[in-house]
C-alpha cells in the first residue's frame, strides 16, 4: 500500500510536473506564440507604417509633382502672358511708332505742300512782276521806238524834203543844160517823145546811157542820145545820198515840146 502510495503519489508527482511541465511549455509556447504575434504584428504594423510612409510619400511626390506641374503650368502661363504682353506691347509701340512716323511723314507733306505751293506763288508772283515789267520796258521801249521813229521819220522827211528841193534843183540844172545841147531834126514832131536812163558818176560824168523807150523816129532818137552823151560834166549835188537817191541812175524824156 506503501509502495502503492508511493508510486501513487510518484506518479501524481510526475504527472504533476508533467503537467506543470506541461503547461509551463504551454505557457512558453503561448509566451513564444505571443511574441511571434507580437513580433508578427510589430512586422505587420511596420509594414503598415511603412506602407502609410509609402503612401504618404507617394502621395507628398505626387502632390509635389502635382504642384511643380501646377508651377511649370503657371511658369509657363505666365510666360505666355508675359510674352502676349510684350507682344501686344510691341504692337502698341510699333502702332504708336507707325503713327508718329505717319504724323511726321503728313507733316513733313504738308509742309513740302506749303513750301511747294509758296514757291509756286512767289514764282507766279515773281513772274507776274516779270511780265509786269517786261511790259512796262516793253511799253517803254515801244515809245522810246515811237518817239525815235517819229524823230526819224521827221528827219527822214525833213531830209526827203531837203533831198527832193535838192534834186529838183540839180535836175532843173541837168534838164536846161540838155535843153541847151539839144537838137532836134526837122523831121520831129510835138507827139515824139524818147526816154532814155542816164547813169553817173559821183563826179558828174557820164557813166552810161540807154534808150528805154523810142521814140518812133531812129534820128529822133540819135539825137537825143547825142544831147545826153555832148555833156562832159553834169550839175549833181555834192551829198551822196542826194545823188544816190536821185542822180546815180534816172530817166529823162526828150520831147520836142519840153524836157522832164
Amino acid at each position: 500500500m506503501e509502495k502503492q502510495k508511493q508510486a501513487q503519489a510518484q506518479k501524481r508527482q510526475k504527472e504533476e510536473e508533467a503537467r506543470k511541465a506541461a503547461e509551463q511549455k504551454k505557457r512558453e509556447d503561448a509566451k513564444q506564440k505571443a511574441e511571434e504575434q507580437k513580433r508578427e504584428q510589430a512586422k505587420a504594423e511596420e509594414r503598415k507604417v511603412e506602407k502609410t510612409r509609402k503612401e504618404e510619400a507617394a502621395r507628398q511626390k505626387a502632390e509635389a509633382e502635382a504642384k511643380e506641374r501646377e508651377r511649370r503650368k503657371a511658369e509657363a502661363e505666365k510666360k505666355q502672358e508675359e510674352a502676349k504682353r510684350k507682344a501686344e506691347e510691341e504692337k502698341r509701340r510699333q502702332e504708336e511708332q507707325r503713327k508718329r512716323e505717319e504724323a511726321e511723314r503728313k507733316k513733313q507733306e504738308e509742309q513740302a505742300r506749303k513750301e511747294a505751293e509758296r514757291k509756286r506763288l512767289d514764282a507766279e508772283r515773281k513772274l507776274q512782276e516779270k511780265q509786269l515789267e517786261a511790259q512796262a520796258d516793253q511799253a517803254r521801249k515801244a515809245r522810246a521806238e515811237e518817239a525815235q521813229r517819229r524823230k526819224q521819220a521827221a528827219a527822214a522827211k525833213a531830209r526827203e524834203s531837203q533831198m527832193l528841193s535838192e534834186s529838183q534843183k540839180y535836175q532843173a540844172l541837168i534838164r536846161e543844160r540838155l535843153s541847151q545841147a539839144w537838137y532836134p531834126p526837122s523831121s520831129a514832131t510835138e507827139e515824139m517823145t524818147a526816154r532814155l536812163q542816164i547813169t553817173l558818176l559821183p563826179t558828174g560824168e557820164l557813166a552810161g546811157v540807154k534808150l528805154v523807150a523810142s521814140s518812133g523816129n531812129t534820128a529822133f532818137d540819135n539825137s537825143a542820145l547825142g544831147a545826153v552823151k555832148s555833156l562832159s560834166r553834169y550839175p549833181v549835188p555834192s551829198e551822196r545820198d542826194t545823188f544816190e537817191t536821185y542822180f546815180r541812175q534816172f530817166t529823162i524824156e526828150f520831147n520836142p515840146r519840153r524836157l522832164r
